[in-house]
């Protein structure tokens, strides 16, 4: 005996059936969208510098945390503006990141006219976990000893003319450079290179005789007696360094903001995505091994949230436009 169903029952029963396939499709969308599988970290210098070095350090303690594989993927170039463009393209799922510290998100847009991405727009912070302090250093084979001995043996062997290496091109190290010149009445010329590690190879081999960079760039150098750092940036002496000066105590003032390192992911990652990451980020920093490791190379590690992270680097951006417009650098 067949049985009819009424024309507005089966009406409703697809109406339902339907529905429930959109929301199914809906819910598998958004898991689509989420955080799943490997993440790899962009960074946009070369092995063996001091930012590849934290974010392998960083990427075997958040694979733990996160319960899948980190890994680290180098794409250095153009002051880490390839590995930024890089991240800009990427999927928006949490399976790629970017560790940078200041000098890609701050100080690229700041001196480059099409630098290929937009910060504000392009990318969201997942969460910062450190600052630092840029240096100058001198070479082995330098004979000075000190900011002082510097000067005066470039004002006299050098003539008053002289060359130091910055790890990329319109950096805070070149600018760091200029404000050094400018105090002194030298003329020091930046010479850029793709990232610290050469930079830092032609310094131990005294192809050069001094840079510019970071403390992670030269602190396993210095306590080895290979380079020698003569002056820091920031406010006060450093922990690890309590012999080097500030440039502030040298009578050169200005450089008292602190860059940072952080994670950044593609803009329109969901938030509980950048929630999950962050978290992460926060164990990780908190761990005591981790701590000490970082610690040791010249950073001070501290937790920021998204938000933190992202009103520290808009402040630090404002200060540096300032420095920048001061030099007379015009955008290229």
């Amino acid at each position: 005996m067949q049985h009819l169903i009424p024309p507005q029952l089966t009406t409703a029963i697809t109406r339902r059936v339907l529905g429930g396939l959109a929301a199914s499709a809906l819910c598998l969308g958004g898991l689509a969208h989420a955080q799943s599988g490997p993440v790899k970290i962009l960074v946009g210098f070369p092995p063996g510098g001091g930012t590849d070095a934290i974010a392998r350090v960083m990427a075997d303690k958040l694979k733990d945390q996160l319960g899948t594989a980190v890994v680290v993927e180098n794409k250095a170039g153009a002051g880490g503006q390839i590995a930024a463009q890089a991240l800009k393209a990427a999927a928006a799922d949490g399976t790629t990141l970017f560790l940078s510290h200041d000098h890609t998100v701050s100080i690229l847009p700041l001196v480059v006219k099409n630098p290929g991405f937009e910060p504000a727009r392009d990318f969201v912070a997942v969460g910062g976990f450190a600052t630092f302090v840029n240096a100058l250093a001198l070479s082995g084979g330098t004979p000075a000893k000190s900011m002082t001995e510097y000067v005066a043996w470039v004002r006299g062997d050098g003539k008053g003319k002289g060359t130091v290496g910055v790890p990329a091109p319109a950096s805070v190290p070149e600018f760091l450079v200029k404000m050094i010149g400018k105090k002194y009445s030298l003329d020091l010329q930046s010479a850029p290179y793709r990232g610290s590690a050469p930079m830092m190879g032609d310094m131990l081999g005294n192809q050069i005789a001094a840079g510019t960079g970071s403390i992670p760039d030269f602190i396993e150098n210095h306590k080895t007696g290979k380079i020698r750092v003569v002056a820091v940036m920031g406010t006060a002496r450093q922990a690890i360094l309590p012999d080097v000066p500030t440039f502030a105590e040298l009578g050169l003032a200005g450089f008292e903001d602190l860059p940072y390192y952080g994670l950044f992911a593609p803009a329109g990652t969901p938030a509980a995505t950048i929630d999950k990451i962050s978290a992460a980020l926060a164990k990780v920093v908190a761990l005591p091994d981790v701590h000490e490791r970082l610690t040791a190379m010249g950073l001070t590690v501290g937790y920021m949230s998204p938000q933190q992270l992202t009103a520290r680097e808009q402040a630090y951006s404002r200060t540096w436009a300032n420095i920048i417009k001061t030099t007379g650098f015009v955008p290229q």
